[in-house]
C-alpha cells in the first residue's frame, strides 16, 4: 500500500500573531512553525500502516523552502519521502490542485489530510482532492483500518460516530481520535540523522487558479474589563440590564 500523508505548514499556536500592510499580509517574523496537529495525526496512523502492514509512507506540502523544515520532521518521525511543490499556497483549491497532481503522479491507494488546518481553518483542502483525483472520501475521520483493497471507517458525527465501509483508492480528512495524543511520536536523535538521507523532491507547480482572495485579518476585540459583584441581586441586574442575555 502507497500512502500519502498532506503536511501544512502552520503558526504554532503558542506564537504571537501580527498582520503586515495594513493587515492584509500575515506577519511571519518570529513565528515558530509546526506540522499541522489534524496531519501529525495522520502521519502517525499511516507510520502504523508502514510497521503493521509493511506501507509505504511519502508525505507532501505546498509551499516555499521555508516549509522544508516541518517536511524533515515529518521524514524524522518515519515517513520515507518527502514532496514540496514549489509555489505558495494562496487558497484551498489551489492547493488541492497541487495536491492531486502529486497523487495522480505518484498512484497514491490512501491519501491522509487533516480535517483543516489550524491557521486558516477552511476544511476544504481534503475533499477537493478526492474529487479531483475520483477517490472515495470520509470526513472527521477518527478511525482507520486497511484489509487488501477494503477499508473501514469510523467518522465523528453529531452525537455520535458513523462506521463506513469503502474501498481505496481513498481520501481522508482526518482529527484527534485517529490516534491517541498519547501515541504522537517525537523525532530521536536517530529518527533526525537519518531525515537528512532521504530524499526530498521539489517539483514545480501546476497551472492552478486561486478561487479566493484574502483581503483583510482582524483580530478579535480584546476583552472589556471584569465586573466583580458580591449578591446574586446585583448579578441578575447586570445580566438582564446590560448582557441582556435574561
Amino acid at each position: 500500500m502507497k500512502i500519502l500523508v498532506c503536511i501544512s505548514h502552520v503558526p504554532d499556536t503558542t506564537s504571537k500573531i501580527n498582520f503586515t500592510d495594513g493587515d492584509t499580509k500575515f506577519d511571519t517574523n518570529g513565528v515558530q512553525f509546526v506540522i499541522n496537529p489534524n496531519d501529525e495525526f495522520g502521519l502517525t496512523r499511516a507510520m502504523w500502516f508502514k510497521e503493521k502492514q509493511g506501507a509505504s509512507v511519502h508525505v507532501a506540502n505546498v509551499g516555499g523552502p521555508e516549509t522544508e523544515p516541518t517536511l524533515r520532521k515529518a521524514l524524522a518521525i518515519g515517513a520515507d519521502e518527502a514532496i514540496r511543490v514549489n509555489t505558495t499556497a494562496t487558497d484551498g483549491y489551489s492547493v488541492a490542485k497541487q495536491l492531486a497532481q502529486v497523487i495522480k503522479d505518484g498512484n497514491y491507494d490512501l491519501v491522509i489530510g487533516g480535517r483543516e488546518s489550524i491557521d486558516y481553518n477552511g476544511g476544504m483542502v481534503p475533499g477537493m482532492i478526492a474529487k479531483l483525483t475520483d477517490s472515495n472520501f470520509v470526513n472527521n475521520c477518527i478511525g482507520l483500518e486497511i484489509e487488501g483493497n477494503d477499508a473501514t471507517a469510523i467518522r465523528e458525527i453529531d452525537g455520535g460516530k458513523e462506521t463506513l465501509k469503502t474501498s481505496l483508492p481513498l481520501v481522508i480528512g482526518g482529527q484527534k481520535g485517529l490516534v491517541e495524543e498519547s501515541d504522537l511520536r517525537i523525532p530521536n536523535m536517530r529518527g533526525i540523522m537519518q531525515a537528512r538521507s532521504k530524499p526530498l523532491h521539489v517539483k514545480d507547480p501546476i497551472e492552478a487558479q486561486a478561487e479566493t482572495q484574502t483581503t483583510q485579518f482582524e483580530k478579535p476585540a480584546p476583552r472589556g474589563a471584569v465586573k466583580l459583584v458580591d449578591n446574586v441581586e446585583d448579578l441578575i441586574n447586570l445580566l438582564h440590564n446590560e448582557a441582556k442575555v435574561i
